[in-house]
C-alpha cells in the first residue's frame, strides 16, 4: 500500500501520477523517477537570498523616506523665502533698476535649490517633489528673463543717462584739489581699515543699542568763526527710533572717561516736531544735522542760536520705508547725513528712484541740496554706508563679528565699483551708523550700544 500512495504522488505538483509496471511471478515492477521528491535546496536558497535583499531594499527605502520627509518642509520653507525675494527683483526688473551682483547672487541660490531638489526627486519622487520641480523651473525661467533683458532693453540707455548726469553733477561741485593728483584725496579708493583704535560702551549704557557718535567735523578757516572741537553721542529711545539730547564732550579724555559732558536738547522732547529721527545724525561745525520727526524733512539744529531749520526733498522715502536692511534691517535709518573732506552729504533714496541709493551734497550753512548723484545700488542691500574723500562706501554683513565694505561710488567720475572687500571688524552683529571724519580720518561707529572707531587706511 505504502509503495502504491508513493506512484501516485509527487513533490513538484502535489497531484497523483500513475506508472506502466510490470508483472513478474508474483510481484510488479517499474521504473519511478526518485528525483521528484528532493528537497528543492537550490530553489530555496534562492529564496532566502532574494528575501535578504529585499530586507535590505526596504532598509534604504525606509531611510531615503525619512530623509525626504526631513528635507522636504527644509526646501519649501527655502524656497516660499526664495520667491518673496524674486518678487522685488522681478519689480525692480520690468523698470530695468536691478543690479548685476544681486542677480547673480539669487541666480547662485537658484542652483543650490534646484540641486537639492533634484537629489529628494530621484530619492524619492513623489507629487510634492515633481511640484517643486515644476516651480523652481518657473523661477529659473524668470530669472534667466531678468539675465537677458538686461543686455536687451532700455537700461543701457538709462544707465548711460545716469553716468552722463553723475559726470554733470561732478564737474560742477566737486573741489579741484579733490579731483587732482594732489593733496590728501589723492588716492581716492581706501586700501584698508584698521583694527579698532577705541572701543568704549554708550555713557548712556548697553541698553541703548542704536544711535550715533562722533567727533565735531568741520574745520575753522579764516574766514569763518572758531569752531570748537568735540566729541558727542546721541543715544535712541523708544524702540530705538527717537532722540532729543546730543551729549557733548571737550576731549577726547573726558569722553573716555565719561565726565564732565554737556547734554543738548535739540527739542522739548522726543516726540516733538524737531525732534531727531533714526540713527543718521551728525555734527558739522556748529550745528546738528538729522532727520525731523515723523518727516520726510531735513533739520539743523544750530547749536549757538537753538534754532532749527527745516529742508524739504521731494519724493525722500523715509519713516522706514528704506532703511538699510542687509541680512538683518536696521530700523529708521532711511536718512543718513555724511561728512568728509568736500562738505556735508546726505544719503537716502526717493520713491521715483525705486529705492536705490541716492547722494546729495548740502550747503551746511544755506541748508540746501546744491547736487545730487544716482546709483545702481540697492538701499536695502546693504547696512549701512559712508563718505570719505568724495567717495561713498557701502558695508554689507559677513557675520556677528565682522562688516565688509563691498562697494564705492566715486563722485569725481561718477563710476560705481563693487569688487571690494574691506573687512571692519565689530563687536555685536547690528551697525546703527557709521561715519568718517575728516579731521582725524577716523570711522565711528555705534554698534549695539558700543561705540568703536577706526583708522582709514589710503
Amino acid at each position: 500500500m505504502l509503495i502504491f500512495l508513493l506512484l501516485l504522488t509527487t513533490a513538484g505538483h502535489g497531484d497523483a501520477q500513475r506508472f506502466n509496471g510490470l508483472q513478474k511471478d508474483d510481484s510488479c515492477s517499474c521504473k519511478v523517477n526518485s528525483s521528484v521528491w528532493a528537497f528543492p535546496t537550490v530553489r530555496f536558497e534562492g529564496v532566502q537570498q532574494l528575501v535578504e535583499e529585499c530586507g535590505e531594499s526596504l532598509k534604504q527605502l525606509q531611510a531615503q523616506v525619512m530623509l525626504s520627509t526631513e528635507m522636504i518642509p527644509k526646501i519649501l520653507a527655502t524656497f516660499n523665502n526664495l520667491t518673496a525675494r524674486l518678487e522685488p527683483y522681478q519689480y525692480l526688473n520690468n523698470l530695468g533698476l536691478y543690479t548685476p551682483l544681486q542677480l547673480r547672487q539669487l541666480a547662485q541660490e537658484l542652483t543650490e535649490l534646484e540641486k537639492d531638489i533634484a537629489s529628494v526627486h530621484n530619492l524619492k519622487p513623489s507629487h510634492q517633489t515633481q511640484e517643486l520641480t515644476n516651480e523652481i523651473s518657473k523661477v529659473r525661467k524668470k530669472v534667466d528673463r531678468m539675465h537677458l533683458s538686461n543686455t536687451f532693453n532700455m537700461k543701457t540707455v538709462k544707465e548711460k543717462l545716469r553716468t552722463l548726469k553723475n559726470g554733470v553733477e561732478t564737474c560742477r561741485t566737486i573741489p579741484e584739489k579733490f579731483i587732482s593728483k594732489q593733496g590728501v584725496c589723492s588716492q581716492r579708493i581706501m586700501s584698508n581699515i584698521s583694527t579698532p583704535v577705541s572701543q568704549k560702551i554708550s555713557p548712556f549704557g548697553k541698553s541703548y543699542v542704536s544711535g550715533s557718535w562722533g567727533r565735531q567735523a568741520k574745520k575753522s578757516t579764516d574766514d569763518e568763526e572758531v569752531i570748537e572741537d568735540f566729541y558727542w553721542v546721541q543715544p535712541l529711545v523708544s524702540s530705538n527710533r527717537l532722540g532729543n539730547v546730543v551729549r557733548r564732550y571737550k576731549t577726547y579724555d573726558d569722553f573716555m572717561a565719561s565726565r564732565n559732558q554737556e547734554d543738548v536738547s535739540v527739542a522739548p522732547s522726543y516726540s516733538h516736531a524737531n525732534a531727531i529721527q533714526g540713527s543718521g545724525t551728525v555734527v558739522y561745525g556748529n550745528a546738528v544735522f538729522f532727520n525731523c520727526y515723523m518727516s520726510t524733512e531735513l533739520c539743523r539744529y544750530d547749536l549757538q542760536t537753538k534754532a532749527t531749520r527745516r529742508l524739504n526733498i521731494p519724493d525722500l522715502g523715509a519713516n522706514n520705508q528704506f532703511p538699510y536692511c542687509y541680512y538683518n534691517c536696521k530700523d529708521w535709518t532711511d536718512v543718513d547725513f555724511a561728512v568728509d573732506e568736500t562738505g556735508l552729504w546726505v544719503i537716502y533714496t526717493t520713491l521715483g528712484n525705486h529705492g536705490n541709493l541716492m547722494l546729495s551734497r548740502l550747503d551746511s550753512q544755506a541748508f540746501n541740496v546744491t547736487h545730487t548723484w544716482t546709483t545702481r545700488l540697492f538701499k536695502k542691500s546693504v547696512t549701512n554706508a559712508f563718505m570719505v574723500c568724495g567717495v561713498l562706501y557701502a558695508t554689507r554683513y559677513v557675520d556677528r563679528f565682522r562688516e565688509e565694505v563691498f562697494y564705492a561710488f566715486d563722485t569725481a567720475t561718477g563710476q560705481d565699483d563693487n569688487t571690494l572687500a574691506l573687512p571692519l571688524e565689530k563687536i555685536e552683529g547690528g551697525v546703527a551708523s557709521l561715519t568718517y571724519n575728516p579731521i582725524d580720518r577716523q570711522l565711528y561707529m555705534y554698534n549695539e550700544g558700543y561705540l568703536l572707531s577706526y583708522k582709514a587706511i589710503f
